[in-house]
């Protein structure tokens, strides 16, 4: 335990930072969207590419680790798809919600993997991400729709994604056996440094305590189903399909994070309920502060 605190709590160190560096008005307003769009189209993807450009593709852990990820969503996907049927959530409304389930935060993932298992463990949370980024994001997209089924106007938005971009880029880099140019690998190094900490300082920024009121039963459920619902269904896949140690750790911890603060952004662009969006953020990213120290000390 006192070792994974020690893991853990710097990263929401860095997300307190964020949220009193905007309060306090030490930096520009306008230095938020800037910042976030910086991380999202360039570092961030820096360094998923040189993740998976690097990644050992062969490594046995990728069909297990698919066969988990898909599973885990698909039974996700469908108790949502209950749900909304039973209580009849309107398409704003259904897609906050599955949002709320579904997404994750990437930048605290990354970062909680890299201080537990270091580059072992960041190479398995790459392949995870190529898996989940695409997925994750085709389903927030539809569940935002009014639309039954899949569409071309649905799959641009995904095929658009910066991340999910770099993911493939690097994982066709690395299929193709060719080195990284002389020096570019320095670069993604440098790059992908500063991507986790300015990403944990933004989540912290866009953190909205005023959104909660109003809420509260929805917020509720929702986020124990979040972080403790869906890191157990991790858990039980995990057992079904005898994942080794550390990857049944990487795919509970991912199931387990709050979810990702860009889900609001989408939420505004396709005309959901952002409302609620902003609350599910904000006391989602609360709460993992207390839930991913009790899953992760759950663990085998």
């Amino acid at each position: 335990m006192p070792a994974l605190l020690l893991a853990l709590w710097p990263l929401f160190a860095l997300i307190v930072g964020g949220y009193l560096l905007r309060r306090q008005n030490f930096l520009a307003e306008d230095f938020w969207p800037g910042a976030e769009r910086l991380n999202y189209f360039i570092l961030f993807p820096a360094l998923l590419f040189h993740s998976l450009a690097e990644a050992p593709l062969d490594n046995p852990a990728l069909p297990r680790l698919s066969a988990a990820v898909l599973l885990g969503l698909v039974l996700a996907w469908t108790a949502l798809q209950l749900g909304r049927r039973l209580y009849g959530w309107p398409a704003a409304r259904f897609g906050a919600l599955a949002q709320g389930l579904l997404r994750f935060n990437t930048y605290l993932g990354l970062a909680a993997i890299g201080s537990l298992f270091g580059p072992s463990g960041l190479a398995l949370a790459a392949l995870m991400l190529a898996l989940l980024v695409p997925a994750v994001n085709l389903l927030s997209v539809w569940a935002l729709s009014n639309e039954p089924g899949l569409s071309v106007r649905l799959l641009l938005p995904i095929l658009r994604n910066p991340l999910i971009l770099a993911c493939l880029a690097g994982a066709l880099l690395n299929l193709t056996g060719l080195p990284l140019p002389a020096g570019s690998d320095r670069l993604l190094s440098l790059l992908a440094a500063a991507s986790l900490p300015l990403g944990l300082l933004c989540v912290g920024a866009a953190l909205q305590p005023r959104e909660l009121a109003g809420e509260l039963p929805t917020l509720a459920w929702n986020c124990a189903l979040r972080l403790l619902a869906m890191p157990l269904l991790a858990w039980i896949v995990a057992r079904l399909l005898a994942l080794p140690a550390q990857e049944s750790t990487v795919l509970i911890l991912f199931f387990a994070l709050p979810t990702a603060p860009s889900a609001y952004v989408l939420t505004r662009q396709l005309g959901g309920d952002g409302h609620l969006m902003a609350g599910l953020i904000t006391s989602q990213t609360l709460l993992a502060a207390a839930s991913l120290p009790l899953v992760l000390t759950l663990l085998p």
